[in-house]
């Protein structure tokens, strides 16, 4: 299972909370809590909104903790919303197209989980995709490939929240009508520039960990609290979205 935090509020630096806090996320690359997988050292990847129209990204394939621009980068750069994940390989390998977060236009993804038995749906969930959208997959993995399939869903006119409902609900259709006995669990985060949503989520009962923490001047989303304040930091429920926009946010499920 993959590490990943997120952040909307006043601008601060992306080492604040990346790099500084005692269980910071590159902590968490070498030595995760809560996580299956205690190593995370299969790539990483920040996200950043900036003044152009579309994010930053940067994505590598070494370790975030042996990365000295990742360092330097997070030290620099000052947001007031961004991303960050490092990733425990679950498939797909490991390359830069694997790395998240995944992007289109002024989106960001990032996801912790898995599709049970993925082999066996994926020829059938990229035959959802509309052709633009299949011509941009680049890497192998689940993760991408739900993006994509919600993307499919926000360019149709869907909200994004309905647009992950759908997406998550016609999974699991195909699970059932495969025979596929293995849950389908999904933490994620998604931004389009101006909000922020974080879900978990899962068919059976052990979605991955996910908390929710204010900030002076904004909030922070994580897998897991990122130092020694564990109480300050609120789990989210299962299958509960989290939506943050102009300074606030709500908490409800996601059904």
């Amino acid at each position: 299972m993959c590490r990943f935090l997120a952040y909307s509020g006043d601008a601060i630096f992306l080492e604040d909370l990346v790099c500084k806090p005692r269980h910071s996320l590159v902590r968490q690359s070498l030595q995760a809590s809560e996580a299956k997988s205690v190593t995370n050292g299969d790539g990483f990847g920040i996200g950043w909104y900036g003044e152009r129209d579309t994010p930053g990204v940067y994505r590598e394939v070494m370790p975030a903790w042996s990365d000295e621009n990742l360092l330097g980068l997070c030290a620099n750069v000052r947001s007031r919303l961004f991303m960050a994940h490092v990733r425990a390989a679950t498939g797909g390998g490991v390359s830069r197209q694997n790395c998240h977060p995944f992007h289109l236009g002024r989106h960001l993804f990032i996801h912790n989980g898995q599709i049970g038995d993925f082999a066996r749906l994926r020829r059938g969930m990229e035959a959802r995709l509309p052709d633009a959208l299949y011509d941009l997959k680049r890497g192998a993995t689940d993760s991408e490939l739900l993006f994509l399939l919600v993307m499919a869903q926000v360019q149709a006119g869907a909200g994004v929240e309905d647009a992950m409902r759908q997406v998550l609900r016609d999974t699991v259709d195909d699970m059932a009508a495969r025979g596929v006995t293995m849950p389908l669990r999904f933490s994620a985060a998604l931004a389009d520039g101006e909000q922020l949503w974080a879900i978990r989520w899962a068919s059976d009962d052990k979605p991955p960990s996910l908390y929710l923490k204010p900030q002076p001047g904004g909030w922070a989303i994580a897998s897991e609290p990122l130092g020694d304040d564990a109480e300050a930091w609120s789990p989210l429920a299962r299958n509960e979205v989290v939506h943050v926009h102009d300074g606030r946010i709500e908490r409800r499920p996601l059904g």
